[in-house]
């Protein structure tokens, strides 16, 4: 989600490369040298490529195989598609107006990509939300977890998380009450190819709570709960167990290889996330009362941090654990002897 705006300055347009020639009141375009250009746009269509590629190999995943169709794994498919969603249809037009500094698209698709932005990063989080919510119930209450978690309460609550993300959103974008006490600022800054959604005060810590801090407390809580719970249960069968030596001597404790792969796990997913998001909400709040001083480029920057949890989504969600990995090699493998089979026919 975009939430800077850029401080712009009336311009000569002999003097000025802007966003459209033929317009006096258009933009200015971005100056950048060719070669950093060339880099940034390689890096980023290498990132958006990962994205989609990765999260569609799991809904694929997910879809072809019966056996991973559980509860769990649906939040994960709803999750693949957001972050895919988010990879297709958002992250290529965010990476041409940073680059170029331009919007060229008009003011109406301008709210469409500002809704779609946030409507996406907040599903993917509250995704990210309601796998800590399924997890917790599956290693702190297993007994009663298959009562408790169906296919149809998951998709109950899949289904709330995408009407909310699209209502507020939308909401927001449309009503335009994150902008109200900034008309002087929008209308100094007003020209042809700007598209920036901005944040008055109260929506910025509005929507920062709602889309990240709320959510991450519950995830956080959620996960240090679930690490308490395993490292506990790790221990009693370590004293019920008798410990298995070989013939070297070495010592054999699956309890303690258990809690370390839990660690692992529970720090890996909380670290992507904070690392991603955490910088880019913390200045959707700070900004406003900065006066909208952070530099454009730092916070596309930032933008794309919170972006790249989407690329990540797959790698820690589905290329970590085994079954999808044999899975994914599966269909690879098919895929590849498929189009061997179609080039000998050739």
């Amino acid at each position: 989600m975009d939430t800077h705006i850029t401080n712009l300055t009336n311009a000569n347009a002999d003097s000025v490369l802007l966003c459209f020639p033929h317009q006096p009141d258009s933009c200015p375009r971005e100056h950048r040298f060719l070669v950093l250009k060339v880099a940034m746009y390689f890096l980023m269509l290498g990132t958006i490529f990962m994205t989609v590629f990765g999260n569609l190999l799991v809904m694929i995943t997910i879809s072809h195989f019966k056996q991973l169709q559980s509860p769990t794994n649906l939040i994960i498919l709803s999750m693949a598609l957001v972050d895919c969603l988010l990879g297709c249809l958002i992250m290529p037009f965010s990476m041409v107006r940073w680059l170029e500094g331009c919007w060229f698209l008009g003011e109406i698709f301008c709210q469409i990509h500002s809704g779609l932005d946030m409507t996406l990063s907040i599903a993917s989080i509250l995704h990210l939300c309601l796998v800590s919510i399924d997890r917790y119930l599956a290693i702190c209450e297993p007994l009663s977890y298959r009562m408790k978690v169906t296919n149809g309460k998951v998709a109950v609550c899949i289904a709330m998380i995408w009407l909310f993300s699209v209502t507020f959103s939308f909401g927001v974008v449309l009503s335009k009450v994150n902008v109200i006490g900034l008309e002087n600022l929008l209308m100094q800054a007003s020209c042809v190819g700007n598209c920036a959604l901005i944040f008055n005060r109260e929506w910025g810590v509005t929507v920062s709570l709602v889309a990240f801090f709320v959510p991450g407390t519950v995830m956080s809580s959620l996960y240090l709960k679930i690490f308490y719970v395993a490292r506990k249960q790790a221990k009693i069968m370590s004293e019920r167990s008798t410990v298995k030596q070989n013939s070297c001597g070495t010592k054999v404790h699956s309890s303690e290889q258990r809690e370390r792969k839990a660690a692992k796990t529970l720090g890996i997913v909380m670290g992507i996330f904070l690392l991603c998001w955490l910088p880019f909400f913390i200045v959707t709040i700070t900004d406003p009362f900065l006066n909208f001083s952070t530099p454009l480029d730092v916070f596309d920057a930032l933008v794309w941090f919170g972006y790249l949890n989407s690329t990540f989504n797959p790698l820690v969600y589905g290329f970590f654990y085994p079954r999808f990995q044999k899975a994914f090699r599966i269909i690879i493998s098919k895929s590849l002897h498929l189009s061997n089979a179609n080039n000998l026919l050739l």
